[in-house]
C-alpha cells in the first residue's frame, strides 16, 4: 500500500494517464456504433446479420495494420506513430456523422479500425520504457482499464447525446476527444532519458528498474516477426489472447443489443446497465494487475510465471456460462461484470507476459501487435459468428456457451504452453511454477 502511495507521488503518473485515456477514448469510439444500433437500424433498415458486420467491421482493417503498426512503433517510437494513429481515427469517427447508409458508415469503420491498430504497439513500448518491472503488471491493468471504463463512459454519455441531439451529433463529439487527447500527447509525451519534466532522480529510478529486470545482461537482438512467430509461447499466449478478446467483443458489440432485445430495456436505460459491468470490472482489474506485481518471485518473469494468473482469471471469466439460466437483471449484470472484470485482466496480463518474456526490447511493439492481431482476428469472428447465433437460434443462450467455452480452452492454453522465454532458444527450469 505505501508503494502505491508513492507512486502517487511520482511525475511518471502522468504517464498512467496518459496510457488509461488513450484506450478509454479509443473505446469509446469503438462502442459508439453499439449503442447508436438500435437507432441506426431503424434509420437504414439495417439487418441483425448486416448489423454484426458492422459491428466487427473495424477489427478488418484493424487486424491487418497492427503487426505493421507494431513495427513501425519500434522503428520511429509510439509518439509519433501513436500520434498519426489517434489523428486518423478520431477523423474517422467524426466523419461517420455524415453517413447515409451501410456502405458509408462501414467505410468510415474500416478507416477507424486502421487508426486504432497503433494503440496497443504503442502502449506496450511506453510500458516497456517508462515502468520498472514491478510495476508492469499495474501499469499494464491501468492502459488495459480505459477499455472498460470507454464502453461505461460511451454507453452512458453517446446514449445521452444520441437521446438529447440525435446520434450525428454524438459521433461529432466522439471524434473531438480524440484530438484533444492529441493535442496534450504531442506537446509533453518524450522517453524517459529526454522528457524534461522527469527529475533525475525518478529517471534514474526508471533506469535501475530496468537493469534489475534484465539482471544486468546485454540487450538481445532483436528477433524480427519471423523470429517471434517461432516461439510456441508467443502462440500460445496469442491464441489465449484470442480467446479473451473474443468474450470482451461479444459484450462490447451486442450487450447493449441483448439488454434491449431480452430484457426490454430502452437505448437511454440498456447504456447505464451496460457501463455497470465495465466500471466494476475496470476497478477489478486493476487490482488483480497490481496483485500479479507483488505475487512475482525475483527472476520469475522469465519463466513466465505470470501465466498462472493469466489461466486462473480466464477460469474464472467463464462463470458466463451461467448467464442464460438466470432470470434477474441485476443478478445477470453481476455475472456479466465479474466474467468481464477477469476477461480485462487476463488480456492485460497476457501484455504484461510478453514484457515479462520477450527479450529484446525493439520486438516489445512487434510482439505486442502480434498478439493483439491474433486476439482480434477472434475478435473480428465474435460480432459475426454471434450475428447469425442470434438470428438461427432466437435467443443468446447458444452465444454464451461458445463464449465461456472459448474461455476454458484459452485458460488451459495460458497454464501449459507458455513457459519458455522469446528470444532464448534455452528451456526454461520446468519446476518453476
Amino acid at each position: 500500500m505505501q508503494n502505491d502511495i508513492s507512486l502517487l507521488k511520482k511525475k511518471r503518473v502522468w504517464i498512467y494517464a496518459f496510457l488509461f485515456t488513450l484506450t478509454l477514448i479509443n473505446y469509446v469510439d469503438r462502442v459508439s456504433l453499439s449503442v447508436a444500433s438500435k437507432v441506426l437500424k431503424e434509420e437504414f433498415d439495417i439487418s441483425p446479420v448486416a448489423m454484426g458486420y458492422l459491428f466487427s467491421s473495424f477489427v478488418w482493417l484493424y487486424f491487418l495494420a497492427l503487426i505493421p503498426m507494431g513495427y513501425l512503433v519500434g522503428r520511429f517510437g509510439p509518439k509519433k506513430v501513436n500520434g498519426y494513429g489517434i489523428g486518423v481515427w478520431s477523423v474517422a469517427t467524426a466523419c461517420t456523422a455524415l453517413s447515409t447508409g451501410f456502405i458509408s458508415l462501414l467505410s468510415c469503420r474500416l478507416i477507424m479500425g486502421m487508426g486504432e491498430a497503433t494503440t496497443y504497439p504503442a502502449g506496450a513500448r511506453v510500458i516497456r520504457e517508462w515502468m520498472p518491472l514491478k510495476e508492469r503488471g499495474m501499469a499494464t491493468a491501468v492502459f488495459h482499464s480505459g477499455s472498460l471504463v470507454g464502453p461505461a463512459i460511451g454507453a452512458i454519455g453517446f446514449g445521452w447525446l444520441i437521446s438529447a441531439f440525435g446520434w450525428r451529433i454524438a459521433f461529432v463529439v466522439a471524434g473531438a476527444l480524440g484530438f484533444i487527447w492529441l493535442a496534450a500527447w504531442l506537446k509533453w509525451y518524450s522517453h524517459p532519458s529526454k522528457a524534461p519534466w522527469l527529475d533525475d532522480a525518478e529517471r534514474a529510478e526508471i533506469a535501475q528498474g530496468h537493469i534489475s529486470s534484465s539482471n544486468g545482461a546485454a540487450q538481445p537482438v532483436s528477433l524480427g516477426l519471423k523470429g517471434l512467430a517461432r516461439s510456441s509461447s508467443m502462440w500460445a499466449i496469442a491464441l489465449s489472447h484470442g480467446c479473451a478478446v473474443y468474450a470482451t467483443y461479444f459484450f462490447l458489440t451486442w450487450l447493449p443489443s441483448y439488454l434491449q432485445a431480452e430484457k426490454g430495456l430502452t437505448v437511454m436505460s440498456s447504456g447505464f446497465y451496460t457501463a455497470i459491468p465495465y466500471l466494476g470490472a475496470a476497478v477489478l482489474a486493476i487490482v488483480i494487475g497490481r496483485l500479479s506485481d507483488k505475487a512475482m518471485r525475483p527472476g520469475a518473469a522469465e519463466t513466465g510465471q505470470r501465466r498462472m494468473v493469466v489461466a486462473s482469471v480466464l477460469l474464472a471469466s467463464s462463470v458466463i456460462f451461467l448467464v442464460p439460466a438466470i432470470d434477474s437483471t441485476w443478478a445477470i449484470l453481476f455475472v456479466i461484470t465479474l466474467s468481464l472484470a477477469t476477461c480485462a485482466s487476463a488480456i492485460s496480463l497476457n501484455l504484461s507476459l510478453v514484457n515479462d518474456l520477450v527479450r529484446s526490447e525493439d520486438d516489445v511493439g512487434t510482439a505486442a501487435g502480434f498478439i493483439t492481431a491474433v486476439g482480434n482476428l477472434f475478435g473480428l469472428l465474435a460480432p459475426i459468428v454471434t450475428g447469425y447465433v442470434v438470428a438461427g437460434s432466437g435467443s443468446f443462450a447458444l452465444a454464451f456457451m461458445v463464449v465461456g467455452a472459448l474461455l476454458v480452452v484459452g485458460a488451459i492454453l495460458s497454464m501449459f504452453c507458455t513457459r519458455r522465454p522469446i528470444g532464448s532458444a534455452a528451456p526454461v527450469n520446468q519446476a518453476v511454477a
